[in-house]
């Protein structure tokens, strides 16, 4: 499900046409504003949290960032958000019945009786992500800003990657301090999309090495293209390379968006997919 914002002062000429992109989760927060005219990006913040939080701190968070940037006393024309967690599936259309929402999740995630349980479709595929969004943070930006879209945070990333991805077959990995998203995909399907949560740079190697490992994929010949919170510099990086003989750091294709290469860092991937 995605809930289409209502545009305010759409038809008025003085309006400044802004669209505020936020990307919530436990571990961290970022934001970004958006001229939707000159596609220039404005503001924009990527905070990581030092130990993951509970949804009540991470609103606590969230409040703080919206009153030190002032975001409540300005006005958007478009508002997103994006949840990202791991209560979620990845279901196929021909499998779907949106009246079997907490029967996809029930096997891999806690739910409660409580949980909004939601759907969104991934554009231009045969999926649909099943996911329980952050109420809390939606109940609150709903109070600043009306009714908005949201989505989760896979569907975004999916769906930049199934767009730009090549017949060769690759396994993406989008890297943040704490967690890492693996999307191995080839000739524009989707074989497999995971997330890991991993505390040293084994874990991070173990993760993507099981992946390869099972799906039979050739570290002497299957590309791994890491990015997100990576460098080539990172012993993240260095430790993948002495098994993986094609890796790379790389920026996925800009979107409709201006940014400064030095401020690149500032932002999260999933946020700029949806520019």
């Amino acid at each position: 499900m995605i809930e289409r914002q209502k545009i305010n002062g759409v038809n008025n000429p003085n309006t400044t046409f802004k669209k505020l992109s936020i990307q919530v989760s436990l571990n961290g927060l970022s934001f970004c504003i958006q001229d939707t005219v000159s596609l220039q990006l404005e503001e924009m913040e990527q905070k990581f949290f030092k130990t993951e939080l509970t949804p009540y701190l991470v609103l606590k968070e969230l409040k703080a960032l919206v009153e030190h940037h002032k975001l409540a006393e300005r006005e958007f024309t478009e508002v997103l958000v994006l949840h990202r967690n791991n209560l979620y599936s990845l279901v196929p259309v021909a499998l779907f019945d949106k009246n079997e929402l907490a029967n996809y999740l029930k096997f891999n995630t806690k739910i409660l009786a409580t949980d909004q349980i939601v759907h969104d479709q991934i554009p231009n595929t045969e999926m649909v992500c099943v996911y329980v969004p952050f109420t809390n943070i939606n109940n609150y930006l709903f109070t600043l800003f009306g009714e908005f879209e949201y989505k989760h945070a896979s569907v975004s990333l999916l769906q930049t990657l199934l767009q730009n991805s090549s017949a060769t077959t690759t396994c993406y990995v989008h890297v943040t301090p704490t967690q890492l998203e693996m999307a191995v995909l080839e000739q524009k399907n989707l074989i497999l999309y995971n997330q890991f949560t991993y505390q040293v740079k084994e874990d991070f190697l173990y993760y993507i090495l099981f992946t390869y490992e099972q799906l039979g994929l050739n570290v002497a010949s299957t590309p791994l293209k890491l990015f997100g919170a990576i460098t080539t510099e990172d012993n993240n990086y260095k430790l993948c390379y002495e098994y993986i003989k094609d890796v790379t750091v790389f920026r996925p294709e800009e979107g409709t968006y201006n940014i400064a290469e030095a401020k690149a860092h500032l932002l999260d991937y999933s946020l700029l997919s949806t520019l």
